[in-house]
């Protein structure tokens, strides 16, 4: 069963036109960028953003990425995209749901795996960072 998470952040998304293919509905590498909406918005609900954590001195690329899709969304629709924090000690994981803003229906499952490399060496790092463990912590709270 799929890990609902400790902590969420819903966001709303209205898809624009320029995010529609021919076929009318949302091409499929554009929803990458809602859920990047969606992660920001987790983490700066963890006080623990992008630009903390290069000023804490490391950056998260993302090493995984994996969506599937069951409803294609169309120009105009809202769609509420639920970013869950489920890993955070070891990695940043997170559980995406894209669903419809009126409805609820389920359009779109994801989840993203990143890590933390310090910026001056470039060594990717076997554990998060306490200053990000500590975040979560506090959120948690």
């Amino acid at each position: 069963m799929r890990s609902q998470g400790v902590l969420h952040v819903d966001t709303e998304v209205l898809v624009p036109f320029f995010d529609v293919d021919t076929m009318q509905v949302v091409w499929h590498g554009h929803y990458v960028k809602y859920l990047e909406i969606a992660r920001c918005a987790l983490l700066d609900r963890l006080a623990h953003n992008y630009l903390q954590m290069r000023d804490s001195g490391y950056e998260w690329p993302v090493i995984d990425l994996q969506l599937r899709y069951i409803r294609g969304a169309t120009f105009g629709q809202r769609l509420r995209v639920r970013a869950s924090l489920v890993e955070w000690e070891n990695r940043l994981k997170i559980h995406y749901l894209i669903s419809d803003a009126v409805s609820g229906e389920r359009m779109t499952r994801a989840s993203s795996v990143q890590v933390a490399v310090h910026i001056e060496s470039g060594e990717m790092q076997l554990a998060s960072p306490g200053v990000f463990v500590d975040a979560v912590q506090q959120a948690l709270a």
